[in-house]
């Protein structure tokens, strides 16, 4: 991604040239300098004013509505060469077909940019526009997931693209927790300041720290902003912020729902081997944890708190907190220290 500071003096230098062209042609035509430097500026600033209304206009979006406009010109060209106002004035025909041309090459633009790649194919045969494999889908990051800490492993493994973008005022946010004189938050945002880091020495990993230009609306809003600007996912591990970026069709990833997904499969009868840690709820009964924290409650199993047993699966219950698993000790119990 360009820094904005890059872009600022883009649009500077390019209000500086033709304030400088403006000036020269006045010049020429009228030997005076201010009247065309005047308009040259004013010219550069209205086209920068422009650019930056159109900011959330992609090239393929652009490409698309071009692609669209030539065929709503196209369609519009044959219903005015068909003469059917031959006998009218040509007055009348004239405004006859600017509206013809200007409500086709509307309609051709609209129905082009709400159209699927695929779709093109229907219109172009033999012809279908792909995405690159060198160019995956980049991730829009929050804070809550840098914190978390598993997005660097998860990217790792090749399962999620390796293109994350980390918008700046997510950066700020990490600062200010950082700065913070609750010692809870600090320690959260110096954790989220240290993966990052981390994120950005990894060969693997390729970090942008994007400049965000709108300061309005909440975190949450922006994030849904930068994502729908960027046309890449957004990754979180807020349950509140992914419904909210999907009711405006922006794919968000929620870490937790894959966590949820790959927790293993127990069924009953399924035999393993399990610490036990605590006392259960009865007098006879132990606890243990499965690797991603489920319960498991193992009946007549008291007496071998603090060792690791062979159990056989007996009944699963979902509950309102989670998975609860009850098991039974495998006869014979074998059991180690």
């Amino acid at each position: 991604m360009t820094p904005l500071s890059t872009v600022n003096l883009l649009r500077v230098l390019f209000v500086t040239t033709c304030g400088v062209i403006g000036a020269l042609v006045s010049a020429e035509l009228i030997e005076k300098l201010i009247p065309g430097l005047l308009f040259g500026v004013v010219l550069g600033l209205c086209v920068v004013l422009l650019d930056r209304l159109l900011k959330g206009i992609t090239l393929r979006a652009f490409s698309s509505a071009t692609f669209g406009l030539l065929l709503g010109l196209i369609f519009a060209n044959l219903l005015s060469a068909s003469q059917i106002l031959r006998y009218q004035p040509d007055e009348t025909q004239w405004w006859v077909r600017l509206v013809i041309y200007v409500v086709f090459a509307y309609f051709g633009m609209m129905l082009a940019m709400r159209s699927k790649r695929d779709e093109f194919s229907l219109i172009i045969p033999y012809v279908r526009f792909t995405r690159e494999a060198s160019e995956p889908e980049p991730l829009v990051v929050d804070t809550s997931a840098i914190i978390d800490g598993r997005i660097a492993e998860l990217c790792s493994t090749g399962f999620l693209s390796r293109a994350l973008i980390v918008p700046r005022f997510v950066l700020t946010e990490l600062q200010m927790l950082a700065d913070s004189h609750d010692p809870v938050k600090r320690e959260r945002g110096r954790r989220g300041l240290d993966i990052l880091n981390q994120l950005q020495r990894s060969k693997e990993i390729e970090l942008t720290i994007h400049e965000s230009e709108s300061s309005e609306g909440s975190v949450d809003d922006r994030l849904v902003r930068a994502a729908k600007v960027l046309q890449a996912r957004l990754l979180t591990n807020d349950n509140s912020l992914c419904q909210v970026a999907r009711l405006q069709q922006v794919t968000a990833l929620n870490l937790n729902d894959l966590a949820r997904a790959l927790r293993p499969v127990v069924l009953t009868g399924d035999e393993m081997e399990l610490h036990l840690i605590k006392e259960g709820r009865d007098p006879h009964q132990a606890v243990g944890y499965l690797p991603d924290g489920t319960m498991i409650v193992i009946n007549h199993a008291r007496s071998l708190i603090g060792k690791t047993v062979k159990i056989v699966v007996s009944s699963t219950l979902q509950t309102a907190g989670g998975r609860l698993i009850f098991g039974e000790l495998k006869a014979p119990a074998a059991v180690s220290a």
